[in-house]
């Protein structure tokens, strides 16, 4: 904004942006959800997050799973047992550590992974289908300048471009 803007407009466009992007995120929520129960309606949006976490790396720590997760390691432990029985997560011993177990995908779970971002890919695609070229524009430069507004950015986030699905 610039800097002569009124205190009062200045609120007041602080407040339709933070309505614009809470209701663009519950959007994007309902299509990862909506991908997700197209592809596998059996497991949660949290544990989807998780093995999209791992997707992108090496077998990893629970506890530093846990810490990417931003949750406890109880929490983390809960969720390996449950992606292991579904096949989905595999646990191997730390070779540096023998009280530790390390957590990664699959061949199913990370089948899964490529299949819901498709999916989600997918409706992605068909919504900024409808769109005009200037509003597709518009919504590239304020989502940019979104993102590289966040200090630390979600490195789990499956559109993000370090993540390797294949």
């Amino acid at each position: 904004m610039h800097p002569d803007t009124h205190p009062a407009q200045q609120e007041a466009d602080t407040e339709e942006v933070v309505a614009a992007v809470l209701a663009a995120s519950r959007l994007i929520v309902g299509m990862s959800a909506s991908a997700l129960a197209d592809v596998d309606d059996s497991l949660t949006l949290p544990q989807l997050r998780t093995l999209v976490v791992l997707a992108d790396r090496p077998p990893m720590k629970q506890a530093d799973l846990a810490a990417e997760l931003g949750v406890n390691p109880s929490t983390v432990l809960r969720m390996a047992d449950r992606l292991a029985a579904a096949g989905l997560m595999a646990r191997q011993p730390n070779p540096d550590s023998r009280r530790e177990q390390l957590v990664g995908l699959t061949p199913a779970g990370r089948d899964l992974v490529h299949r819901v971002m498709d999916r989600r890919s997918q409706e992605v695609t068909a919504l900024v289908g409808h769109l005009t070229s200037a509003d597709r524009a518009g919504l590239v430069h304020g989502l940019r300048a979104l993102t590289e507004a966040v200090a630390d950015p979600y490195p789990d986030s499956p559109d993000h471009p370090g993540l390797r699905l294949g």
